[in-house]
């Protein structure tokens, strides 16, 4: 975890200010060196998210180029929940030599032997059990469940109150519905988008939209 660096969050929006909120708690917890966080960016911010984080009390810096001129000294972390988004935005930092952190709400818990990479953000209640793995730039909203022995892949969305069982693949870009429930030893394939409430019992195949319960195809995406 990025502990005690100047940090700033891209993206002005709902999970932008949400990231902001796991920065405060983590910080109010009072273990370790404090995050300061220097402000936000975003490329196109709406009037109304300006006005939520002026109101919050922090600064918007401006677009992606604040963030460059910046530079190493800092610490980034996406707050973009389409995981699609957050991969392109990501490759913009690293062409750019842009370092990451990660952050984990302080009432998250946590297994053991669990590893998570950079760009990581756990927000408050999540549940991880024991080795799991999460790829870059991982996104585990409010009181998702992920099981034993699970693998997400860089750039994954788990969204709020979402489980994912015990020994699944869940595999690059893929996003998990609110509420959505991927069964035991199943695999979720590259950008793969699991629907809201949605029950996997069967293996998704990569690009595929599925949803209902059980889950089944609806449609393909274009694999952007």
């Amino acid at each position: 975890m990025s502990l005690g660096r100047d940090v700033v969050v891209i993206g002005a929006g709902g999970f932008g200010r949400e990231t902001l909120d796991v920065i405060e708690a983590w910080n109010q917890r009072g273990e370790g060196a404090p995050l300061e966080v220097l402000g936000v960016v975003d490329d196109a911010p709406t009037e109304s998210n300006l006005e939520r984080l002026a109101r919050r009390g922090y600064e918007y810096l401006g677009d992606f180029s604040a963030l460059v001129r910046l530079g190493a000294a800092v610490d980034y972390l996406i707050g973009v929940g389409n995981p699609a988004t957050r991969a392109a935005i990501a490759a913009k930092c690293d062409a750019h030599g842009l370092r990451a952190g990660a952050v984990v709400h302080p009432s998250a818990s946590v297994g053991s032997d669990t590893a998570f990479a950079d760009g990581t953000v756990i927000c408050g209640g999540v549940q991880v059990s024991t080795n799991v793995r999460m790829g870059r730039h991982t996104h585990l909203n409010p009181g998702c469940i992920i099981g034993h022995d699970t693998a997400l892949d860089d750039f994954v969305s788990v969204n709020p109150g979402a489980i994912v069982s015990g020994d699944v693949s869940i595999r690059d870009r893929v996003l998990v519905g609110a509420g959505a429930v991927v069964l035991q030893g199943l695999s979720v394939g590259a950008r793969a988008t699991v629907g809201a409430g949605a029950c996997v019992t069967r293996d998704v195949a990569p690009c595929t939209v599925v949803s209902g319960v059980p889950a089944r195809a609806h449609e393909r995406e274009s694999g952007t």
